[in-house]
């Protein structure tokens, strides 16, 4: 798994798009808005803002990567 982010960086940090909250998982980062469902690559350590760099993953990913955080925060 990648390194984690500043903190204080992924507070300020938002999807390009929609301007949704980002969530780090792995080596990307998941807009957590569910209308555009994109997430952005995170390439040695530097978060890749650019929509042209982003992918828009299935909904069924984007559930399953939400859920998976949700459950990550209960744990806890």
């Amino acid at each position: 798994m990648a390194d984690p982010i500043d903190p204080e960086l992924m507070e300020i940090l938002v999807c390009p798009v929609s301007h949704a909250r980002l969530l780090h998982v792995g080596d990307w980062l998941y807009s957590t808005d569910r209308a555009t469902r994109r997430r952005y690559p995170i390439r040695e350590g530097i978060p890749i803002m650019l929509i042209d760099e982003s992918e828009v993953v299935e909904q069924e990913e984007f559930d399953r990567i939400m859920q998976q955080v949700q459950e990550k925060a209960s744990n806890a």
